[in-house]
């Protein structure tokens, strides 16, 4: 299992995901440790989808956002990034406003692939998604 890198904290992460699409939907990464990452953001109108409600899209954002730095926070030294081959997300509610959280555990934290869950809950801690990630460990 692949240890938490000692060089990649939050503020590397926040540094890093400047000018990218995390920062457009205004990713704030609040808490990393061994195996887990939680990240969230707040709920504004142009994160709605047209119906009025929080974008799949948006919620997806946050999901493989948190699951994406934990997959960097948690490379083997030996790999120099990793990239996306599978994710899934099932949706069981939204919301409208306030701020959303996504927390991300490592399933499978091996040498060439690794595999995250995400929860997002709403503001009131309500689980509206389910997500699923496969990330492919460059070396």
């Amino acid at each position: 299992m692949s240890k938490l890198r000692a060089s990649c904290t939050i503020d590397s992460l926040h540094e890093r995901q400047r000018g990218t699409l995390p920062d457009l939907l205004g990713v704030r990464v609040i808490a990393l440790e061994q195996g887990s990452l939680t990240a969230e953001l707040t709920v504004r109108p142009e994160l709605l989808a047209p119906n009025g409600f929080l974008h799949a899209a948006t919620v997806i954002g946050l999901a493989d956002t948190a699951c994406g730095y934990a997959c960097i926070a948690h490379l083997p030294e030996t790999a120099r990034s990793f990239t996306t081959i599978e994710l899934k997300s099932n949706f069981l509610g939204t919301c409208i406003e306030g701020t959303v959280r996504a927390v991300a555990k490592g399933v499978h934290l091996g040498r060439t692939t690794q595999v995250w869950d995400a929860t997002v809950v709403d503001p009131n801690g309500k689980t509206i998604a389910l997500f699923r990630c496969t990330q492919m460990v460059l070396v």
